[in-house]
């Protein structure tokens, strides 16, 4: 069953939404019903009100769909009231400067990571992340900073939703061998990226913690084997936890309150 017939009428038309954003370009309505769940006559009437609400917009001489204006507004509304990164971005900012690396700032998405800030090194790398982007959570290193302070019942709803694709010769491809590692990492308080999504590309990341221990998002100094090594990024592991710690205290007496959670120590 999938979320959308879970959650009725509103959940398909998000799922359609989704489908739109997915192709990231204007999108006919052939190549969206080719990979819909739905019969073509509900597909077209879920984008005849997604368009009428101003959610997707139609290009008559194109004959495509694309995210509307509405959808701009909402999501203005939905990073500055929910994303981390307006409250985070000086902290952000400031070790990206002093370390001389990229940092990531990421929450949880359901199952999966959103990227919300990026401050890239003097010297950029290429890399998959960028602000608005998701990735998977099992092999990235904010994403396992993540789900090692995540509740048990939690942590096994999000691992279990995880594809457990073998994207380098270091991912994690099973439950088990992640829940070692979440494991080592909840002990540590921070854990590594061993070039695990994209090969070169290795990383050092901590949780962003309230004083009880929820878990708010994660923060990470990421880098390249070509100019750097595990060892060495481990080192800036106390600037890391500063900023971590400086982030979750500014969140803390703006949008995110402690509910009935148990103390937590914070990494």
């Amino acid at each position: 069953m999938t979320a959308g017939s879970r959650d009725g009428t509103v959940g398909k038309a998000l799922g359609v939404l989704d489908q739109v954003a997915s192709f990231e370009r204007p999108v006919r309505f052939s190549e969206l019903l080719e990979a819909s769940p739905f019969p073509k006559a509900t597909l077209y009437r879920f984008l005849q009100t997604l368009t009428s609400q101003n959610m997707l917009q139609f290009d008559p001489e194109m004959q495509t769909y694309a995210l509307g204006v509405r959808l701009v507004r909402l999501a203005h509304a939905a990073w500055t009231q929910s994303s981390l990164a307006p409250i985070a971005k000086t902290h952000v900012e400031a070790l990206s400067r002093s370390v001389g690396e990229t940092v990531h700032l990421a929450q949880l998405d359901n199952a999966q990571v959103l990227y919300v800030d990026k401050q890239n090194a003097v010297n950029p790398l290429p890399m998959y992340s960028q602000a608005g982007k998701v990735g998977p959570a099992y092999c990235t290193g904010v994403g396992k900073a993540m789900l090692a302070y995540l509740e048990p019942d939690e942590q096994d709803k999000v691992i279990a939703q995880q594809s457990f694709h073998k994207f380098t010769e270091t991912t994690h491809t099973s439950a088990e061998s992640i829940r070692i590692e979440l494991s080592n990492i909840r002990a540590n308080g921070y854990g590594f990226d061993r070039e695990e999504h994209e090969p070169g590309i290795i990383c050092v990341a901590m949780p962003i913690l309230t004083k009880r221990g929820r878990v708010l998002g994660a923060l990470s100094v990421t880098s390249s084997t070509s100019r750097t090594n595990l060892a060495a990024l481990e080192k800036l592991v106390p600037q890391l936890k500063a900023t971590a710690n400086a982030i979750a205290d500014d969140l803390q007496s703006w949008r995110f309150p402690d509910q009935q959670q148990s103390p937590v120590s914070r990494a």
